[in-house]
């Protein structure tokens, strides 16, 4: 046999075998989608750790700043299928305090990014014709003032909205958060004339989660991480003392819909009982 019709044998093979692989793992998603629905049970609150990006990029021979364009790609498909699902809040945690002291060009991409996807949610039709309420929660009183302004404005054109709640955690910590929320109530007792003595007698963890950046919303009871590491770095601290987790190997632009439904299949199957 010439080289022509081998080569050619071999890629009607390889193409075949995909299209085999592909349907399998449809029917997969498939399954796991009616498994998921049928149980009836998801998250009130879904936390989920974007972890990954740079890796990915990495391994795909890409440039480090396409694994954040990429990750930025895959958060809008992920907010897809939390939308009909019917996930009553979702926060994603886009940028951490640590993260603002990479390079400075890499830092510089992120905040584009950051910026870019901020104005396309304002005009995005999903968010407004499911009523989407998306705020920024975190530390980014020091980024540019343009990407400040894309942020207020989200918020703003949002604010009324009743529908699914999404913040977006940038310049995110949930140390430097707890600290914001003790210096909060030490100012309003001050304010009202309470002695440091008596704010220590009187202080409770209520006090302390008034003033934390989702003061007011359910704690997330499901977190999904991402890229194969096994911690929170910080995320909700205060926040996830009951959370169910879940660590995912994939690196979050590879993040696909089966491996969502996996992850919301487990939660299912988990038995919450909130230290009792």
């Amino acid at each position: 046999m010439s080289r022509r019709p081998l080569k050619l044998a071999v890629r009607t093979a390889k193409k075949t075998r995909d299209v085999a692989r592909g349907a399998l793992l449809w029917g997969y998603e498939q399954r796991l989608a009616r498994e998921v629905g049928a149980h009836g049970r998801l998250p009130r609150h879904l936390g989920l750790i974007l972890d990954g990006n740079r890796r990915f990029a990495r391994a795909s021979g890409l440039q480090r700043e396409m694994g954040h364009t990429f990750g930025a790609d895959k958060a809008h498909e992920v907010l897809q299928w939390c939308l009909e699902l019917g996930i009553p809040t979702v926060t994603i945690w886009v940028l951490s305090t640590d993260n603002v002291s990479r390079a400075p060009e890499e830092l510089a991409h992120i905040l584009s990014l950051l910026e870019r996807e901020a104005r396309n949610l304002a005009t995005d039709p999903r968010i407004h014709a499911n009523r989407v309420r998306v705020r920024a929660i975190g530390q980014h009183h020091d980024f540019p003032g343009h990407v400040l302004d894309a942020l207020r404005e989200l918020e703003a054109r949002t604010a009324g909205y009743d529908g699914m709640l999404l913040n977006i955690a940038v310049g995110y910590g949930g140390r430097e958060e707890i600290v914001d929320a003790v210096k909060q109530h030490l100012a309003g007792q001050a304010a009202q004339g309470h002695t440091l003595p008596e704010v220590i007698e009187t202080l409770r963890p209520e006090h302390i989660s008034a003033h934390l950046y989702t003061a007011g919303v359910p704690d997330p009871d499901f977190i999904i991480r991402t890229s194969g590491e096994i911690r929170l770095s910080g995320f909700m601290l205060w926040q996830s003392v009951y959370s169910e987790f879940y660590f995912c190997d994939v690196y979050w632009p590879g993040f696909r819909r089966v491996d969502f439904l996996r992850a919301l299949r487990e939660f299912q199957g988990r038995e919450r009982r909130f230290g009792k």
